[in-house]
């Protein structure tokens, strides 16, 4: 199996950062989106990618170091050599391999011997498939994908490319964030057994106003003066586009206005909502303004009294 330090060129002691930076500068010059007519460099890739999630993984990393697992993160076989051992097999299940060609041969009249000479075939301990090994299936692939802030809130489409060149629409789930793993099975690496999945990572991408916060979305709206004092309606950007939205006469800053299913959608069913901040905005230099103020004879309302100063 493929050393995944010496995959990324990085020494055994290297730091998270020296990882960083050589796994940046491979994906760089390795993206399927340069080398489009290079398949090889499309293997390297995903080769460099999985190097990358293993070592940036502690717990993985350690368990690699100790010998415990191998390059693409599979159990490595306890005995040396295979002959006798637990190996890895399909549905979760440990499968052991005695060295009989298939079938466990001495160990299955054994088995006769003591439990009365079962038929052979069948399905006691004198089965013919006591002791025959699963054909292992092909390794996991992983892969990450970023997904933009306003297409995981409303759960648009994806697609990403495979490392053999093939591209694949993800419909996304309910409830996703970053972290989020879907499984494709079937589109990882062959095997006898059948070939190993595709485990993609989903990366949610910060938004340059909106933030998230659990199923909701959160906007800070400037309004003008104009505005908060009189009301009226002005047009709020959302992840699926602009709205108009009501500003009640009167309003303040860090008045919270709300637009009902238009956050994250839930993993139970339903969405969050847009939760909107209205942020006052002075006008800054207007003479009329400061005038206007100086002879208010609101000026000199307190509205800190409530916090008992």
């Amino acid at each position: 199996m493929a050393d995944p330090y010496a995959t990324l060129g990085v020494a055994r002691d290297a730091s998270e950062a020296d990882i960083k930076k050589a796994y940046r500068t491979l994906a760089k010059e390795l993206h399927p989106d340069r080398n489009k007519d290079n398949p090889k460099a499309a293997e390297r890739f995903s080769q460099v990618t999985q190097a990358y999630d293993l070592l940036t993984d502690k717990d993985k990393r350690a368990r690699f170091d100790r010998g415990e697992i191998d390059g693409e993160g599979n159990p490595t076989a306890p005995f040396g050599f295979g002959g006798g051992g637990p190996r890895p097999g399909g549905g979760g299940r440990t499968q052991f391999d005695f060295g009989g060609g298939g079938d466990a041969g001495g160990f299955e009249d054994l088995f006769e011997g003591l439990f009365g000479g079962g038929q052979r075939g069948g399905g006691g301990f004198g089965g013919g498939s006591f002791g025959r090994r699963q054909a292992p299936k092909g390794a996991n692939v992983p892969y990450r994908l970023a997904v933009s802030f306003a297409d995981a809130a409303t759960l648009s489409p994806q697609r990403i490319m495979l490392r053999d060149g093939k591209t694949i629409d993800l419909k996304l789930p309910a409830g996703l964030e970053s972290g989020t793993q879907m499984r494709l099975a079937g589109k990882g690496d062959p095997g006898p057994g059948g070939p190993g999945d595709a485990i993609v990572t989903l990366e949610v991408q910060p938004h340059r106003f909106f933030t998230r916060d659990g199923d909701d979305v959160r906007l800070d709206l400037p309004v003008s003066l104009a505005e908060a004092v009189l009301g009226g309606e002005v047009r709020v950007p959302t992840v699926e586009g602009a709205v108009m939205l009501k500003v009640p006469k009167g309003s303040t800053s860090g008045k919270v206005l709300r637009l009902k299913g238009r956050g994250f959608h839930k993993k139970g069913g339903g969405r969050g909502d847009q939760l909107v901040t209205l942020m006052v905005d002075l006008p800054v230099g207007d003479d009329a303004l400061v005038e206007f103020v100086q002879g208010w004879p609101g000026r000199d309302q307190d509205p800190r009294s409530k916090l008992g100063l």
